[in-house]
């Protein structure tokens, strides 16, 4: 991932594909988006953007407390769609994002439930180790637990890595990250997938509920995006648990490349000025 930075659109430089490569703060795909962006750009002679990283960094800052000064809170998330659904939702509801207060939450193979302050994304879970369980990750863990099994011998630091990100979560309960699979095994009454699905839906409405605090209660809706927001069921046990906050609208599906595009549209018109890493 890249350095920190505040939300918007950068023009990519030669200094921002180096700290991808690097992975300044971790390895990720996404580290490869500003240097595939920069290829296009240079076959059709224009400039190349990259649009709300996964690094983007606007903590408020209390958020960055942890419970211990060795290890500080890190803002890493699914910044583009969290922005984006935000802006969406307020376009639908003809208000000015810059003005009103959000919680969006993006489900999909990692979570990430962020409030976001009159267009700033000021607390927000660290999809790979924090938060509620997803199709793949383990989401947060009692420590206790955690640090015997690290300790135990019986597993690598990559492997104890790859059981919280990659093969945490339903795939670990369930054997499969497939929402859809999920569902039919429910309908076909398979209680424990029942009861796995109801988990993850709670411990996503109860980290929604935990942001609504983040902002005071001042919430002007909450917003589910990302592809498990196709699933009826899993947005049903989650309203459920959080309608008592504020309204809830839905925008389901990875909308990545609409973000992306709407961020540059957003410079090319004038809406707001590109930024330089």
């Amino acid at each position: 991932m890249l350095k920190p930075l505040s939300r918007g659109t950068y023009v990519v430089d030669e200094t921002m594909i180096e700290d991808a490569r690097r992975g300044v703060q971790g390895q990720h795909s996404s580290n490869m988006g500003c240097a595939i962006a920069q290829k296009i750009a240079q076959l059709y002679g224009c400039v190349a953007f990259i649009v709300d990283p996964v690094s983007v960094d606007e903590f408020d800052v209390l958020a960055r407390y942890s419970g211990h000064p060795r290890i500080a809170r890190r803002s890493l998330s699914h910044a583009l769609s969290l922005r984006a659904a935000a802006i969406w939702a307020a376009e639908s509801m003809k208000m000015d994002p810059n003005k009103r207060n959000f919680i969006v939450a993006h489900l999909g193979g990692g979570i990430s439930i962020a409030p976001i302050k009159g267009g700033h994304i000021i607390d927000v879970n660290d999809a790979s180790s924090d938060g509620p369980f997803s199709p793949e990750r383990t989401g947060s863990l009692p420590l206790q637990p955690f640090i015997d099994l690290c300790f135990s011998g019986e597993f690598t630091k990559k492997e104890v890595q790859q059981m919280v990100m990659g093969k945490g979560g339903l795939l670990a309960y369930l054997g499969t990250t497939d929402a859809r699979e999920i569902e039919r095994r429910i309908a076909a009454g398979d209680s424990t997938a029942g009861e796995v699905f109801a988990a993850m839906a709670y411990q996503i409405a109860k980290e929604i509920a935990a942001m609504a605090s983040v902002l005071c209660g001042e919430v002007a809706a909450i917003v589910l995006t990302g592809g498990l927001a196709r699933s009826a069921l899993l947005v049903d046990l989650i309203s459920t648990r959080i309608k008592f906050i504020a309204p809830i609208k839905v925008i389901p599906g990875e909308l990545e490349m609409e973000a992306l595009a709407a961020g540059a549209l957003r410079v090319l018109t004038g809406q707001e000025k590109a930024r330089r890493y």
